[in-house]
């Protein structure tokens, strides 16, 4: 290759689950691979779901753009949900479809930020959302949430991070990689600091539904200046099982939205009509199917807490909810990558190090546990027994 390449995207690391994946060697056991790598639903999407997009792929219009932003009627149908699960004040105008949670976070902080600009992102980071800032040249400044025995970001170290270049805080909760679920209050004083220093607060809720509350899980859409500082970002893929058909939403004030929807038309157009189609129905008719997959989850979590609990283990479970576990592992002096990598080719568990989740992680592993069922759990656990039994670090 004799072109040059835009050193800022060179700069960046090849993407983690793709590198986690090269440490399998199927030809190394005779034992099955437990798969806690990637979050993906192991279940496909619900049958009434499956026959609806069959039909809708028969339909002329089903190849065509949607407006923008997307389809009038899934922002209208996502606008009152959203309502109705906050008790808040949302509509159509502050909803834009995009295609996957990603994009709307791409679309997000480049709307807000430019290179030289500056982004609080507490560490642990799912690692997508360090990645993009990187390559627009956008700063990352990260405060430690491991450091605080819930692992919620502190609030006063994000206030010591902003400067006059700064132009965000991000949050994720249910947490992704900690799988912590951030309280109302906690939520509430990140919108306050936002506010007060007038830089936007995004807060990602890829994982809402799987939480164990049926109560808010936080007031900010109650709040009536939200849209002058809050957005929120949103994925279809775990709730519906949709992964593969690159379905989310980004909600924000209508002026934001405005701005978001230029960017939106030279990267895509829109989200792919089928998919919003796919979204639109699950709003409308699988809220019993979407609480019976929540409740199966639930069950996994459930499932793996238990096994920690029952087996003297050298492994601490730090955290858990959701999706996801984190694991501080036992060697000391020994990398997250190490140990990952010999897990996954002496023990036939693949999950991924902490130090790809950012700086003070070594010592922490994520477990994608709702990628199992239930009964695999023990055999997780076992596992990770058998690499402090058996280690040779």
């Amino acid at each position: 290759m004799s072109f040059p390449i835009n050193p800022l995207l060179t700069a960046v690391e090849a993407p983690p689950i793709s590198e986690a994946m090269s440490w399998i060697d199927p030809s190394a056991s005779n034992r099955a691979l437990i798969n806690l790598c990637q979050a993906v639903p192991s279940y496909p999407p619900s049958p009434l779901l499956q026959e609806h997009l069959s039909s809708a792929v028969r339909q002329a219009d089903t190849s065509l753009y949607t407006d923008i932003a997307g389809l009038p009627e899934l922002r209208t149908e996502l606008a009152a949900t959203m309502s109705r699960d906050y008790l808040g004040d949302i509509g159509a105008r502050d909803v834009l479809i995009s295609a996957g949670c990603n994009q709307a976070y791409c679309l997000a902080t480049l709307a807000l930020a430019r290179r030289g600009d500056n982004v609080i992102l507490p560490s642990p980071f799912y690692f997508n959302h360090q990645m993009w800032l990187s390559m627009l040249g956008i700063e990352t400044r990260n405060i430690l949430s491991t450091e605080q025995s819930d692992l919620v970001p502190s609030m006063s170290e994000a206030a010591a991070a902003i400067d006059g270049r700064t132009r965000a805080i991000v949050l994720v909760s249910p947490n992704n990689p900690t799988g912590a679920i951030f309280p109302p209050d906690a939520i509430a004083a990140f919108y306050e600091l936002a506010r007060e220093k007038n830089i936007a607060l995004i807060l990602d809720e890829t994982y809402k539904d799987f939480r164990p509350d049926p109560a808010p899980p936080h007031d900010v859409f109650q709040r009536p200046g939200w849209r002058d500082t809050f957005v929120q970002l949103y994925s279809f893929s775990k709730v519906y099982a949709l992964t593969g058909y690159r379905v989310g939403s980004l909600i924000a004030g209508p002026n934001f939205i405005a701005e978001v929807e230029k960017i939106m038309d030279c990267v895509a157009i829109s989200a792919p009509r089928v998919s919003q189609h796919a979204a639109l129905f699950g709003l409308q008719l699988l809220a019993a199917w979407k609480d019976e997959k929540s409740a199966m989850i639930a069950e996994r979590l459930t499932a793996l807490r238990r096994a920690f609990a029952e087996r003297k283990l050298q492994y601490e479970l730090a955290s858990s909810g959701a999706y996801f576990a984190y694991v501080r592992h036992p060697f000391d002096g020994v990398s997250a990558k190490t140990v990952a990598q010999r897990l996954a080719r002496e023990h036939q568990l693949l999950c991924l190090p902490g130090s790809m989740f950012g700086p003070g992680q070594d010592r922490y592993l994520r477990l994608a546990f709702a990628n199992v069922e239930a009964k695999v759990m023990p055999e997780v656990v076992e596992r990770l027994y058998e690499s402090v039994k058996n280690a040779s670090f």
